[in-house]
C-alpha cells in the first residue's frame, strides 16, 4: 500500500508516505500489432516497422518487471517512454472488441491498494491510466528516498514531490474519466483516488519547504503561513478520504496519519502565529490562538488510533510548547494587559502561503515527436486532414489578406497626406527618396563635383604626354634623314641605299594623323572645361554633405493668431504613433496565425474519433475565431484613427503653409536630379577622354618603338656602306699608288686587306654590340638593346629593299633576319605612362623605365557603368573599314591607329 520514512527537523519529527505500483500481467503486443499493419498496410510496411515494434514489446517487457530498473529514476524514465509510446498507439492501432479492429489484446491491472482487485479492457484507456498512476507512485518512492536531513536533500524531495502530483493530475484530468468508462475497472484510477493523492503529494512537497523554513530560521509569521498550507492540503486529502467511494477503499492507518498530520500542522501554525502575535504584544488574540490550537489536539488524539508513534510523540511535544506559550500569555495578560479574550470561533482564519504547485506534465509526456509508427497514417485520416488543412488556410489566407489590405491603405493615406515627412522637416529631419539618395551618395563617392578639376588636370597631362612622345618620334626620323643626306652628300653616287624621305612616308603620314588626333583632342578638352565652368553652380549642390542640408526647411508661422500649433503637432504625432501600434498588432496577429496553425496538428483526434469529421473540423477551428476577431477590431480602429489623421493634417497644412513648402522641395529635387544627370554627363565624357589617351599613347608608343627600329637598322646600314665604299675607295688608291695616278682624299681602313671588314652575323637572340665606324654623336648607340636579328622596320606594309651591290662574291652587307621586338632595356619601348591600362590597353612586355615618370594617378574606371553617351565614345575591339576615322565622337583615332595596333 505505502511505505513510511521518519525525518528529523528542528521542532518535530514526523514520517511521510510512499505509494506502492499497480501491478499487471504479461501480454504481448508484438504479435497483433504486426498482423494488424501486414493486414490494413502491407507485409513490407510490418517489415519496415519491425524495429518499433520490438521496441515496444522490450518497453512492455520490462514495464512488467520493476527489478529490471536499477533505480526508481530508471524507472520513472521508462514509465514515460511507455507513455508516450501508448500516445502513438492510441493514434494508429484501433484497440478495441470490434471485429475490424485489433480485437485479441486485453490490458489487465490490478488495484495498488486492494491488490485482490484487478480490471481488464480490451482498450487502451486503462493501460494509459495504469501507467500514469506508476509514474506518480515512483515520483513518490524517489521523495521519500532522498535524506531530508539537509537542506539539499529536502529541496531535491520538493522536486521529487510536486512531480508525482502532476503526474496524479494529469490522470485525473486526461486518463481517468476514460480508464472509468469500461465494465471492468479498479478504484485507485478514478477521479476522487487521483484527486486525492494530487494533494497528499503536494502536501508532503510543502511540509518539506516548511522543515526547510524552520532550519534556516525565518521569522515566526512565515512559518505560521507555511505550516497553515501544510494542513489545509492534508486537510483536503483527508476529506477526501472520508467519503465514499475512498472511505472504504484505504486502509484505518492511512486515514489516521492524514488526519493526524492535518491537526498537527494547524496546531504548529497556531503556535508559530502566537509567538508572532506575543512579540506584537497582542496578549488576547495569542491567547485564543493557542486554546485553539489545543482543542484540535485533543480532537485529534480522538482519531489518532492506528497512527504511527513517530507521530503521537510530536504530537506530544507539540502540545507540552503550545501548553507553556499559553500558560505564560494568561499570566501575562492577568497581571499587565488586562484584554478581553475572544473566543476561538470568532478568529479569522490564519493566512496561509502556499509554496509549491503539481509539475507540469505536458511537456514530460508529450508524444509529437517520438519516432515509432511514424509512417503509419490511416487512408481515412490523412484525407480528413488535408480537408481540414485546407480549410485552415482558406481561413488564414483571408485574414492575412484583411492584414495586409491594412497596411497598403495605411501607406496610401499617409503619402497622400505628406506624413510623416512634413513632421520630420519641422523637425529638420529631411529625407530624400532612396534611389536618389543613392544616386548622391554614388556621386560623392566618385569625387563629386569638386573632384572634376583634378580630372581635367589629368587630361591635360596625358595630352602633353602623348605630344611629347609625338615630338621625340618626329625628332628620330629627322635625325635619321639628315645624317642620310648628309651622307649622300659626301659619297655621290656611290651612296646606293633609298632615300629616308622615301622609307619614312607611311611612318610620317601616321605621326602626322596621331597629331590631327590630339589637336582634335584638345578642342574636346576645351569643351569639357568649359561645360565645368558653365554647370559649376548647378553641380555644387551635390558637394553639400549631407545633402540633406540643401532641402528647404519648413518653418513655423510668423504670427499665430490662437497659438495652437503646438498643439495640434502633438496631437497629429501622438495620432501617427497609434497607427503605428495598429500596424504593429497586425504584424503580431499574422505571426499568431502562422503559429497556430503550425502547432494544429488533429490527426490523433481524427484517428480516434468515433463521430462526423464536419462536428469536429468546426470545433477545431473555432480556435481561430478570437483572432479573426482581433483583426476585425485592429482593422475599424485603424480607419477611425486615419479620418482623424486626416482632419489633424489638413490643420497642419493650413498653419504651416504645406503647399508651399512643398513645391519648393520638389523644386529642389529637381535641382540636384538635375545636377547629377550633368554630373554625369560631364563624367562620362572625361572617363572617354582618359580612356582616348591612354589607347592613342600605346598606339604612338608603338609607332615610336618602329621608329627605333628602322633608325637603328638603317645606323648598321650606314655603318656596312660606309665601309664598302672606304674598301672600294681604298682599293682604287690602291691602284692609282700604283700606276701612280689616283690618291684618294679619305683616309684608309685600318684593316688587313685581306680580311672582312664585317664580322660574321651573330647566333639568333644575340645582340650586336660592334662598334660602328661613323655615328652622329646624338644618334643612340646601337648597344642600347637593339637587336640584330630585328626586322628593319615595325611595319608590315614597308620593307627595305636588298642593297643593289656586292663586293666580289661575297655579299659586304648582310640583311638582318626576323625577330621579335626588341628586349626589355631598349629605351623606345617604354610608354610614357605605364601606369594607364584602359579597357582596350594590351599590356606589352615588362620594360626598363622610360624618360618620362608616371603620373600619381591612374584611370578611373567609367562613371556612370553602361554609359552611351557624351563626348567619347570608346571602341570596342579593333575591326576598323574606315580609312579617315573611327572614333565619331570628339575624341577620333583614324585608321593609322588602328593598323599600328593590329599589326603590333
Amino acid at each position: 500500500m505505502a511505505t513510511t520514512q521518519s525525518s528529523s527537523s528542528a521542532s518535530t519529527t514526523n514520517i511521510m508516505l510512499a505509494i506502492f505500483e499497480k501491478k499487471t500481467v504479461t501480454l504481448d503486443l508484438y504479435r497483433p500489432l504486426r498482423q494488424y499493419i501486414s493486414f490494413a498496410y502491407s507485409e513490407r510496411e510490418a517489415q519496415n516497422l519491425e524495429d518499433d515494434l520490438q521496441t515496444l514489446r522490450d518497453l512492455r517487457s520490462d514495464l512488467e518487471n520493476p527489478t529490471k530498473q536499477p533505480t526508481p529514476s530508471a524507472r520513472r524514465d521508462l514509465l514515460q517512454s511507455y507513455f508516450r509510446a501508448l500516445c502513438v498507439i492510441e493514434t494508429r492501432f484501433p484497440i478495441s472488441p470490434d471485429r475490424d479492429h485489433i480485437n485479441s489484446v486485453t490490458f489487465t491491472w490490478y488495484d495498488a491498494f486492494k491488490q485482490k482487485q484487478k480490471a481488464a479492457q480490451q482498450n487502451i484507456y486503462l493501460e494509459k491510466a495504469a501507467v500514469l498512476f506508476n509514474l506518480g507512485a515512483v515520483y513518490s518512492q524517489i521523495g521519500l528516498g532522498y535524506d531530508r536531513s539537509s537542506v539539499e536533500g529536502r529541496r531535491q524531495a520538493v522536486q521529487a514531490f510536486i512531480g508525482a502530483a502532476g503526474a496524479f493530475a494529469y490522470l485525473r484530468d486526461n486518463a481517468a474519466t476514460k480508464a472509468s468508462i469500461g465494465t471492468s475497472t479498479t478504484l485507485d484510477v478514478s477521479v476522487e483516488c487521483a484527486g486525492m493523492l494530487e494533494r497528499l503529494m503536494l502536501a508532503q512537497a510543502q511540509e518539506c519547504v516548511f522543515e526547510n523554513t524552520i532550519a534556516k530560521g525565518s521569522t515566526p509569521g512565515v512559518c505560521a503561513k507555511i505550516s497553515r498550507q501544510v494542513g489545509l492540503y492534508y486537510e483536503e486529502s483527508s476529506a477526501a478520504l472520508s467519503v465514499a467511494p475512498l472511505s472504504q477503499h484505504f486502509d484505518r492507518a492511512w486515514i489516521a496519519h492524514v488526519q493526524l498530520k492535518a491537526a498537527l500542522f494547524y496546531v504548529e501554525a497556531c503556535y508559530r502565529y502566537g509567538i508572532e502575535l506575543h512579540e506584537k504584544e497582542e496578549i488576547a488574540e495569542e491567547i485564543a490562538r493557542l486554546r485553539s490550537g489545543i482543542n484540535a489536539l485533543i480532537e485529534a488524539k480522538k482519531n489518532s488510533k492506528g497512527a504511527a508513534a513517530q507521530l503521537l510523540d510530536a504530537l506530544s511535544k507539540l502540545e507540552a510548547n503550545i501548553n507553556r506559550n499559553l500558560e505564560r500569555a494568561v499570566k501575562e495578560n492577568d497581571r499587565v494587559y488586562l484584554m478581553r479574550v475572544p473566543s476561538p470561533g470568532s478568529l479569522p482564519p490564519l493566512p496561509a502561503f502556499s509554496m509549491v504547485k503539481p509539475l507540469a506534465m505536458n511537456e514530460v509526456l508529450d508524444a509529437s515527436k517520438e519516432k515509432l509508427f511514424a509512417s503509419l497514417v490511416p487512408d481515412s485520416s490523412a484525407k480528413a486532414l488535408s480537408r481540414y488543412t485546407e480549410m485552415v488556410d482558406d481561413v488564414i489566407r483571408t485574414q492575412a489578406e484583411k492584414l495586409q489590405q491594412g497596411s497598403e491603405l495605411t501607406r496610401v493615406r499617409l503619402k497622400e497626406m505628406d506624413l510623416p515627412d512634413s513632421l520630420l522637416a519641422l523637425e529638420g529631419h529631411f529625407t530624400l527618396s532612396a534611389d536618389l539618395k543613392e544616386d548622391v551618395e554614388a556621386v560623392q563617392i566618385s569625387g563629386g563635383p569638386a573632384g572634376l578639376e583634378a580630372e581635367l588636370q589629368q587630361l591635360k597631362d596625358l595630352r602633353h604626354v602623348n605630344q611629347e612622345l609625338l615630338v621625340q618620334t618626329e625628332e628620330l626620323l629627322q635625325k635619321e634623314s639628315r645624317e642620310d643626306a648628309q651622307f649622300r652628300s659626301q659619297f655621290g653616287t656611290r651612296w646606293t641605299r633609298p632615300q629616308s624621305s622615301t622609307l619614312t612616308k607611311n611612318m610620317q603620314d601616321r605621326l602626322n594623323r596621331f597629331a590631327g588626333n590630339l589637336k582634335q583632342a584638345a578642342e574636346s578638352d576645351a569643351k569639357i572645361e568649359r561645360s565645368v565652368r558653365e554647370h559649376s553652380s548647378l553641380m555644387s549642390i551635390l558637394d553639400r554633405r549631407p545633402i540633406e542640408s540643401a532641402l528647404p526647411t519648413l518653418a513655423r508661422p510668423i504670427m499665430s493668431l490662437d497659438a495652437n500649433e503646438d498643439a495640434i503637432v502633438g496631437i497629429l504625432k501622438q495620432s501617427l504613433r497609434q497607427l503605428e501600434t495598429l500596424g504593429a498588432q497586425r504584424a503580431g496577429l499574422e505571426d499568431m496565425l502562422k503559429e497556430m496553425k503550425r502547432k494544429d496538428d488533429i490527426l490523433p483526434k481524427l484517428m480516434t474519433s468515433m463521430g462526423s469529421y464536419e462536428d469536429l473540423f468546426r470545433k477545431e477551428l473555432s480556435k481561430y475565431d478570437h483572432i479573426c476577431e482581433d483583426i476585425a477590431r485592429n482593422i475599424e480602429a485603424q480607419e477611425q484613427l486615419l479620418i482623424q489623421i486626416q482632419a489633424l493634417n489638413d490643420d497642419f497644412s493650413a498653419i504651416f503653409n504645406l503647399e508651399d513648402y512643398k513645391v519648393s522641395r520638389e523644386k529642389c529635387y529637381k535641382q540636384i536630379e538635375a545636377a547629377i544627370a550633368k554630373y554625369r554627363e560631364i563624367k562620362e565624357n572625361v572617363n572617354e577622354g582618359l580612356k582616348f589617351y591612354v589607347t592613342l599613347q600605346d598606339a604612338i608608343t608603338n609607332v615610336k618603338q618602329q621608329c627605333s627600329d628602322y633608325v637603328m637598322t638603317r645606323n648598321i646600314q650606314c655603318r656596312e656602306m660606309i665601309e664598302d665604299v672606304q674598301r672600294s675607295m681604298a682599293g682604287l688608291s690602291f691602284q692609282d699608288k700604283n700606276s701612280g695616278s689616283y690618291n684618294s682624299g679619305y683616309p684608309p681602313v685600318s684593316q688587313h686587306p685581306h680580311q672582312r671588314s664585317t664580322p660574321p652575323p651573330p647566333a639568333a637572340g644575340q645582340n650586336m654590340q660592334q662598334t660602328p665606324i661613323y655615328q652622329h654623336p646624338d644618334q643612340p648607340s646601337p648597344s642600347t638593346g637593339y637587336n640584330y636579328n630585328h626586322p628593319p622596320y615595325g611595319s608590315a606594309q614597308q620593307q627595305v629593299p636588298p642593297p643593289p651591290y656586292q663586293v666580289s662574291s661575297t655579299p659586304s652587307y648582310v640583311h638582318p633576319q626576323p625577330q621579335q621586338h626588341p628586349p626589355a632595356s631598349h629605351e623606345y619601348g617604354q610608354p610614357a605612362y605605364p601606369g594607364w591600362r584602359g579597357p582596350y590597353y594590351n599590356a606589352p612586355p615588362a620594360q626598363q623605365p622610360g624618360p618620362y615618370p608616371p603620373p600619381p594617378y591612374t584611370a578611373p574606371g567609367p562613371y556612370p557603368p553602361h554609359s552611351q553617351t557624351g563626348y567619347y565614345r570608346p571602341q570596342v575591339g579593333l575591326e576598323f573599314v574606315d580609312p579617315v576615322g573611327f572614333f565619331p565622337g570628339l575624341y577620333s583615332f583614324d585608321y593609322v591607329i588602328a593598323r599600328v595596333l593590329l599589326l603590333t
